[in-house]
This record gives structure tokens, C-alpha cells and sequence, in this order.
């Protein structure tokens, strides 16, 4: 599904130099659930930035279920950040204006066609978070947990093959983050393809694979029953 092939990115700043990513080389099958770990600083972001067509690499070839996708356009990255990947951040980025259900279908405003089942499809993933009883609520009124979960809610909306997380129980308490990596297990279950970066041990071992970074490099792969805590 994914093939990183020698990826490196360097930002410029005053004429300064600062490499993040350097040499990377990554595949990911379809249906995988992968941790890329490591401490603060050490490029978890700006891979999953990569991956999720967020930003572009300096050097190297990105290929998305065998498309090189590294010289393309913004609209046609955009594109393809809308049909095939979702995303959910630490910070859950609702809309405090919008009423639960309106923040889940937002994604679908940027969609070809608006689906006419639009609405019902939102309700569904609520349920399928629990958050069922909750979609005329403003954001503000949910705890944290149920923020993430209506972010989850909004990341499947458009029935991605892709799901991306950054640090997405870093908000919240045990409990809650528990409830949401129950969420993440049941989701790869179906078949999705899950990329979660964290800094947490405890976290990653929920995956199946830790790819865990330090200074920029892969500096291991492995199943996650042979993770090493960094």
C-alpha cells in the first residue's frame, strides 16, 4: 500500500538548514496496524505529514498503492488525501460552532459529489463510537474522549483506506485513550490500514508493527511482541 523509497526532508529557515527525515525506507501492507515511535523531535510528525500527503519530501520516491505520488499537484494531493486517508490529532480540531453530526460530515463538503446518504452514514459511525445519543450536541458539552471519538467518526466519514493518528490519546485520561485504541483494534479488525505515532510504549504496543525513529532515521522494524522500549 505504501513504499517509502529513500525519503529525506530538509526545511529552510534564514537561510538555515534542518533536516528531519533522512533516509527513509518503509512499506506498509494493506490492513497493517503500524506504531512509528520515538522521543519528541525525532520526525514521527513530519513521516506521518508524509504519508498522509500533508507535506512533500525533499528527496526520495513516495508510492501510494503503487501511484508515485510524489511529484503531484496540490489539488490532485488534496484528492487523494480526501478519498483514501483520514486523519485524527491529538487536539481533535471540531468545530465548537458546529452541532456533533455537522462536525463528522464536514470532510464530505470537499468531496466530487455530495452523498445523499450523507447524513445517515454520519449517524452510523456515531453509533459505531458510541456517541449515538450525542449528535446534536455542540462539542463543548463532550468530554475528552468523546471528542476523539467523534474525530474518529469524522476521519471515516468518507471511508478512507487509510487511517493516520498523531499522539491521539495524548489529550486524555487512561480510560479514555483505552476506549479509543479499542476503537483503533476493531477498525483494523475490518481491514483498515492504521499508522498511529506515539511516544508511548504502552500505546504502541497496541499495533501490530513498531517502526520506532530517533534523529530523523529508522532505527528499527519489528513485530510488536519484540519491541524494544526506547
Amino acid at each position: 500500500m505504501i513504499q517509502l523509497e529513500g525519503i529525506e526532508k530538509t526545511y529552510h529557515t534564514e537561510g538555515v538548514e534542518t533536516p528531519v527525515l533522512r533516509e527513509i525506507d518503509l512499506d506498509i501492507e494493506e490492513g497493517e496496524y503500524v506504531a512509528i515511535m520515538g522521543p519528541s523531535g525525532t520526525g514521527k510528525t513530519t513521516l506521518m505529514n508524509v504519508i498522509g500527503c500533508l507535506d512533500v519530501p525533499t528527496r526520495g520516491r513516495y508510492l501510494f498503492r503503487g501511484r508515485d505520488v510524489t511529484g503531484l499537484s496540490d489539488r490532485d494531493l488534496s484528492r487523494l488525501r480526501n478519498e483514501e486517508i483520514g486523519f485524527v490529532f491529538q487536539s481533535f480540531h471540531l468545530l465548537d460552532r458546529l452541532r456533533v453530526l455537522d462536525n463528522v460530515l464536514l470532510p464530505l463538503l470537499y468531496s466530487v459529489e455530495y452523498p445523499g446518504d450523507a447524513r445517515e452514514r454520519g449517524k452510523k459511525l456515531l453509533e459505531a463510537v458510541g456517541l449515538g445519543d450525542r449528535i446534536r450536541f455542540r462539542p463543548n458539552a463532550l468530554s475528552g474522549g468523546q471528542q476523539q471519538r467523534v474525530a474518529i467518526a469524522r476521519a471515516m466519514i468518507n471511508e478512507p483506506s487509510l487511517l493516520l493518528a498523531d499522539e491521539p490519546t495524548g489529550n486524555l485520561d487512561s480510560a479514555a485513550g483505552e476506549e479509543i485504541l479499542a476503537i483503533f483494534g476493531e477498525l483494523n479488525a475490518q481491514g483498515r490500514t492504521i499508522i498511529v505515532v506515539t511516544h508511548d510504549p504502552e500505546v504502541a504496543a497496541r499495533a501490530r508493527r513498531v517502526v520506532t525513529m530517533r534523529d530523523g532515521r529508522i532505527v528499527s522494524d519489528s513485530p510488536v511482541h519484540a519491541m524494544v522500549t526506547v
